[in-house]
């Protein structure tokens, strides 16, 4: 890809097929840590237990200076907290005692936000006796990260007046903490209104169409590789002794069985960060996507370079047992090494969803020109087996192993604080309560084959863009996103298997218009026959 003119191989080859696989372990779209339990469909309800749950912002402040912003979730029954700061609920933090809120507390609660653990009695109970003690609020914080839903027993008479709130286990924690080392903690309450479509998505969706498209296009229009006509294999054929000086490009041509292997790898791998994630396994992902980033960037830059200072091509050095190289390959290679040393030093900054997404970007458009699909029938394969994977560890997973495998694997369930780099991320930049919009590699990639698969056979057949696939292809795969994110918002933000919606926008779009225009067998069995050509180019093999 014009890092060497000797024709040595690309050293992405030997490990893009474990590339796939890692990039299709994260192909559910998420929408941050929006999780809770489900655990009220038949829970009783009654004129003073129908509050609407809402998520709450717990605004902390130690010794005077603003501190951590906690997310919290109310209760169906109290009083419910205001959207706007400057109405919030606000007063000191002080621990009931006993700390579970079951009886009587002998600390002073007055005009306070008084703190419970989670137990012992019921969640009514510890609101009603914290309001007795003269609490303007109660934070209840429970025993693990999620939020659980506080309902109401069936023959509970209520009069709770107070918000009542629950909080993470990690959100207690540290306000206890602060408490306890003898310092002044106050909170503010409120519940400000999550906006239904935030403008990141839309950055989100044209940047994965926008990666697809420039990966199918590159090769053409910015490598300015000869396009063989006869190009009925779907790889690049030997170039004539005119072109002798141009560097080899060998490409992973995928077949049926090795879709389906790669399946079957990434499931195994998946299981595998389930079980055993861990800070140490988190790390070792990123370095391994840090060099995929960093082989992917370079190639991109090098490749960028050339296409407008194509005299840089000439000037070569000879490195022992690599050939000669590029002397631009040797100077562009240290500053993407900087730059992923520098996004991963720094990936808990605000700004190094730019890093990640760049690198991941980059490593895509590379992946993208080395793997391709030869025909529809290795497409279906490849897309319906990993069809099945998403929607199974997303959805069914639950009734096995009693959670999401694939959405604790992306949240990063104890991974101490660490998440795996294989997504594009973007801040929701007008919602109040932050947090990322992503999308999982394997959602670009896989789709990506296709696309790219359609535009090579567009350009083989000499069908224009408006009667050939590609164009309505690229189409199909933003809807499927569209329809990927307009799910989430119907389902609160609960995580989605994407290639539920990308796969029939894509796989079912190309098969149901090769079948209209009769040329479905041709797709299906595409590079299986003789050329169509009877005089091979001068130089052809």
């Amino acid at each position: 890809m014009g890092s060497s003119s000797g024709g040595n191989p690309n050293p992405l080859l030997p490990s893009a097929a474990f590339l796939l696989c890692l990039l299709l372990l994260i192909s559910s779209s998420s929408s941050a840590s929006d999780e809770m339990s489900h655990d009220d469909v038949n829970a009783p309800k009654s004129p003073s237990c129908n509050n609407k749950f809402q998520f709450v912002k717990v605004e902390t402040w130690v010794n005077g200076v603003a501190s951590s912003s906690i997310v919290g979730l109310s209760a169906r029954f109290g009083s419910p907290l205001p959207k706007d700061a400057t109405y919030a609920v606000r007063g000191p933090a002080v621990l009931t005692n006993p700390f579970n809120c079951c009886s009587n507390s002998t600390s002073k609660l007055i005009n306070s936000i008084a703190l419970a653990k989670r137990g012992d009695c019921a969640f009514t109970a510890k609101a009603q006796i914290a309001q007795l003690g003269g609490a303007a609020g109660l934070i209840v914080i429970n025993d693990n990260e999620d939020l659980y839903k506080m309902v109401c027993n069936k023959n509970d008479t209520l009069n709770v007046t107070i918000p009542v709130v629950m909080i993470p286990k990690s959100g207690g924690k540290t306000i206890e903490d602060y408490i306890n080392a003898g310092k002044s903690v106050d909170l503010l309450l409120y519940s400000p209104i999550r906006p239904a479509v935030d403008i990141s998505a839309l950055f989100l969706i044209l940047m994965a169409v926008g990666t697809i498209v420039c990966a199918s296009l590159w090769g053409e229009y910015i490598a300015c590789e000869q396009v063989d006509e006869r190009y009925n294999q779907l790889t690049l054929k030997d170039t004539s002794a005119a072109n002798s000086d141009d560097s080899e490009k060998e490409v992973l041509e995928i077949n049926a069985k090795g879709a389906i292997a790669f399946i079957i790898m990434a499931s195994a791998f998946l299981m595998l960060l389930y079980f055993f994630m861990a800070s140490w396994f988190i790390w070792l992902l990123i370095v391994m996507f840090c060099i995929g980033g960093i082989e992917g960037m370079h190639v991109c830059s090098v490749t960028l370079i050339l296409r407008f200072f194509k005299n840089c091509r000439r000037r070569t050095i000879n490195i022992p047992i690599l050939g000669d190289v590029l002397v631009l390959s040797l100077v562009v290679l240290p500053l993407c090494m900087a730059f992923a040393i520098l996004w991963a030093a720094n990936q808990h900054a605000l700004f190094a969803w730019i890093g990640q997404d760049i690198l991941g970007i980059c490593l895509m458009i590379t992946v993208l020109q080395m793997a391709r699909l030869p025909n529809i029938k290795v497409a279906s394969a490849l897309l319906i087996c990993a069809f099945i994977y998403d929607i199974f560890w997303v959805f069914i997973s639950p009734l096995i192993f009693h959670e999401s495998v694939m959405i604790a694997v992306a949240r990063g369930d104890n991974s101490g604080g660490e998440s795996i780099p294989m997504l594009l991320r973007i801040p929701r930049f007008f919602d109040p309560w932050g947090g990322y919009d992503m999308i999982g590699f394997g959602d670009i990639i896989f789709p990506g084959l296709l696309v790219s698969f359609s535009y090579r056979f567009d350009r083989s057949t000499k069908k224009g863009f408006i009667k050939g696939y590609f164009v309505w292809l690229t189409c199909g795969y933003a809807f499927g996103l569209f329809l990927t994110y307009l799910a989430l918002y119907l389902m609160d933000g609960h995580g989605q298997p994407a290639l539920l919606y990308l796969v029939p926008c894509t796989l079912g779009l190309i098969v149901v218009m090769g079948w209209a225009k009769g040329e479905l067998k041709h797709l299906w069995d595409y590079g299986k026959g003789p050329s169509r050509t009877s005089n091979p180019a001068v130089g052809e093999t």
